[in-house]
């Protein structure tokens, strides 16, 4: 009997989280995240390997990455209170600017050594500096992770995406000028103009949600009303095809500052979880194990000099603000997650550059970002240990400081 669309979705969906549920407790054997185990389930189970969850399946949920995006970037808004930009705003701005353009400035000199041309190595340069704050946020949930250092690395992946967003457009005008004026103007400032648009729209959307809290009482209804906003915002903004993290964080954000103490973060984080896990388990789907061996010594120098100048980059805005040693020798480890927004980047760069190089930079950062979500929990989760961010009952092993 051949099961109908619905049928065949809410099963996927319930064969995805039964799967993340088992893999995860084969990683937490091993210490590694529950993100981890989650990715690895996609991969299992998905098209490309076991073939339990075929690709019509995978493309029907794919709903779910918006949403989690959505919810993402709500969870970080809550940590741009306007107390704490005060008192170290510039110094998240320059931290955040020297290890995304660092990022950028390694892939592109990196691929030009391996002998690619210009605009591509410049495109490439400006999506790596993108960073996705999904595991790491989920690796920091899961530890109870606290502090000063969180707070940094939250505030710094949060404004990746801006960075990534001013990158992206100077280097696709300067590309586009090096292969002879190929790129319209409108392929750049439209995006910039749609991401503008949904800001307003999220900071509008956060003025009514507190209207709306001073005469709706119940947890129950408040509940609602935010996660409908959340909802409407990512579709608003998958209907101009852009990512919603970006309203979605100041959406946030301007509810963190206007609601006095009554926020509503801490319901909202108790309804994502089944949400989140789907979302990093449709990443490790996606992943096309025979799309690894194309990608060769480019792939390969891309995944690590992506790496190295996040953290060199992080290390060094670190030292120029004069930072605490632990986010000076730290945070670029949890700093190397890519999805999200680098996959949104890679599809406008496609139509850029010739189809053969076009086809070679969408597999590179398609095959990468799952990659990059494998070992970026893991690395997340070495990052808060070594800082000291985990509390004592979820690092009961001894820890050496960053400072030793």
């Amino acid at each position: 009997m051949e099961l109908n669309q619905t049928a065949r979705v809410l099963i996927s969906l319930a064969v995805a989280l039964f799967a993340a549920f088992c893999l995860s407790r084969v990683t937490k054997r091993v210490r590694l995240p529950n993100v981890t185990g989650y990715i690895l389930a996609g991969i299992l189970i998905g098209p490309h390997c076991l073939k339990a969850i075929d690709e019509a399946a995978v493309e029907s949920m794919s709903f779910i990455t918006d949403a989690a995006l959505a919810f993402i970037a709500f969870g970080v808004g809550k940590y741009f209170k306007w107390e704490t930009l005060k008192s170290g705003g510039i110094r998240i701005v320059i931290l955040t600017f020297m290890e995304a353009l660092a990022a950028a400035a390694a892939v592109t000199g990196t691929m030009l050594l391996v002998g690619l041309p210009l605009d591509f190595a410049l495109l490439l340069g400006a999506i790596a500096s993108a960073t996705a704050p999904a595991s790491t946020l989920m690796t920091i949930r899961q530890y109870k992770a606290k502090g000063h250092f969180v707070d940094t690395v939250l505030q710094v992946v949060a404004l990746d995406d801006a960075v990534a967003l001013i990158a992206f457009s100077v280097c696709a005008a300067i590309a586009g000028a090096a292969a002879g004026g190929g790129v319209e103007a409108r392929d750049v400032l439209l995006p910039l103009a749609y991401n503008l648009a949904a800001i307003v729209v999220g900071a509008l959307l956060a003025l009514v949600l507190q209207w709306l809290m001073r005469r709706v009482f119940s947890n129950y209804n408040r509940l609602i009303l935010v996660v409908t906003m959340l909802m409407a915002l990512a579709g608003a903004c998958a209907a101009v095809d852009i990512s919603p993290l970006l309203a979605c964080m100041v959406f946030g954000a301007l509810h963190a500052n206007l609601s006095r103490g009554q926020t509503l973060f801490k319901k909202v984080e108790r309804f994502t979880p089944p949400v989140l896990t789907l979302f990093f388990v449709l990443s490790g789907m996606r992943l096309d194990l025979s799309m690894l061996a194309s990608v060769g010594a480019a792939g390969v120098a891309y995944f690590v000099a992506r790496i190295a100048g996040k953290c060199l980059g992080a290390r060094a805005g670190a030292a120029l603000v004069r930072e605490t040693p632990e986010v000076r020798n730290c945070l670029g480890l949890a700093l190397i997650p890519q999805a999200g927004v680098s996959i949104g980047l890679a599809a406008l760069a496609e139509r850029m550059l010739a189809p053969e190089l076009g086809a070679l930079l969408s597999t590179i950062i398609l095959s990468s970002a799952v990659l990059y979500e494998l070992v970026g929990p893991a690395c997340a989760r070495l990052s808060l240990r070594l800082a000291g961010a985990i509390p004592r009952e979820h690092a009961p092993d001894p820890v050496a400081e960053c400072t030793r």
